[in-house]
């Protein structure tokens, strides 16, 4: 899976599918299936390590987790999370995405907008692919008063649409879209030629991104609206993925009830 096959899905209407990977085995399993794409999340912060949120999750965790779960991808597109504090300025976002290269990601995520448009830039001017993040941002939990929908007004809502137009004229090549609501991410979606990745954030963008934990029904607390546990009628976690993929690319995931 490359980006030019992106675009292409995006461009035919083919829908694309990502799961969270953090090991060899299960990141295997996902490319044996088919998903599209793999993202090492720093969402590990919450079901690898036991936190309340991702900000604990430092480099070091990111490049160890980012090496592992490429010794299991053949055929998928390998993204890696910049974790918090590791984009504060040009040359350390620069240094930091180089490392999670290295470590065998093929593009690097992280979060915001025009507030980061200098490290963008240079990351754009060193061929480094990048995957936008909008919407809610886990790494801003605190700021934005915990884990809400955003862009459900006006002023909001118009925010997160200039964002995304100026990532793209950055030289973001994906873009996450994360609980916003349906309407919202089906404008973004039809205004960008990048493709769009959501999480609660409807079925009409490009691709659908689950934390796979979730999507298997073993994360502690209890469920988020967005979340489908595909585990319970599927009987073994290899179906399950097979059947997250089909109600993707099917467009019965996510219905009206896993949206906002």
């Amino acid at each position: 899976m490359t980006l030019s096959e992106l675009k292409i899905y995006k461009s035919q209407g083919k829908k694309i599918t990502c799961l969270t990977a953090y090991d060899a085995s299960f990141s295997q399993l996902f490319d044996e299936c088919g998903v599209d794409t793999i993202l090492v999340g720093d969402s590990l912060g919450n079901v690898i390590q036991g936190g309340e949120n991702t900000l604990a999750v430092s480099m070091d965790d990111m490049i160890y987790h980012t090496k592992a779960a490429a010794q299991g991808v053949k055929t998928a597109l390998l993204i890696a999370d910049m974790p918090y504090q590791s984009y504060t300025n040009s040359q350390q976002a620069l240094d930091n995405a180089k490392l999670l290269i290295a470590a065998g990601g093929e593009m690097v995520k992280f979060e915001g907008g025009s507030e980061h448009k200098d490290i963008f830039q240079i990351l754009q001017a060193n061929n480094i692919p990048v995957c936008g993040h909008l919407g809610l941002q886990p790494q801003s939990v605190i700021e934005m008063g915990g884990y809400k929908v955003q862009g459900k007004d006006e002023k909001g809502a118009q925010k997160i649409i200039d964002d995304a137009l100026a990532l793209e004229s950055w030289g973001v090549e994906v873009l996450v879209l994360e609980c916003v609501p349906a309407e919202l991410a089906k404008k973004i979606s039809q205004a960008l030629s990048i493709p769009t990745i959501g999480i609660g954030a409807g079925v009409d963008c490009d691709g659908q991104v689950l934390v796979s934990y979730d999507m298997l029904g073993i994360t502690q607390g209890g469920a988020l609206k967005f979340v489908k546990n595909f585990l319970t009628e599927s009987g073994d976690i290899k179906t399950a993925v097979n059947n997250f993929i089909s109600a993707v690319k099917q467009q019965e995931f996510p219905s009206d009830q896993h949206s906002y």
